[in-house]
């Protein structure tokens, strides 16, 4: 799927889908770009973005590299999903690249590297397998 089919497909099949302030740029097979516009809603104490918003993002990330690699999935779903807070990210846009590492029959195992937006250290580092439905 390109990124214009994904977002077209998010923006279907979740009514807030526009809420999350999430955007896929890029799409290729085993590989996603997307960018999340950060605010008030994904703001922590402190002046950073939340723990929760970036997980959202990654798990996001994921489900779009496996769309992208294997088309309309709805009914794809998270198995596993680990995150590694690497530093404080600045309030800024995300950017989340995900590659997925494994593209089988049913499971598909990615990783994902978020960046804050103009910076080229990670802010966060996430694994995860999602499960494909049989067709």
């Amino acid at each position: 799927m390109t990124a214009e089919a994904l977002n077209a497909f998010m923006a279907a099949g979740f009514a807030k889908w526009d809420r999350t302030g999430i955007t896929i740029e890029e799409a290729a097979h085993r590989f996603v770009r997307l960018k999340m516009v950060t605010g008030d809603r994904s703001l922590r104490p402190g002046g950073t973005v939340s723990g929760p918003a970036m997980f959202m993002l990654a798990d996001t990330a994921l489900y779009a590299a496996v769309l992208a690699s294997v088309g309309p999935k709805a009914l794809a779903v998270t198995v596993n999903m680990s995150i590694n807070f690497l530093r404080k990210p600045e309030p800024r846009d995300l950017i989340a690249e995900c590659r997925l590492l494994k593209l089988g029959r049913r499971l598909a195992v990615g990783d994902v590297v978020i960046h804050s937006e103009g910076e080229d250290e990670p802010v966060a580092q996430a694994t995860g397998t999602y499960a494909i439905p049989a067709d």
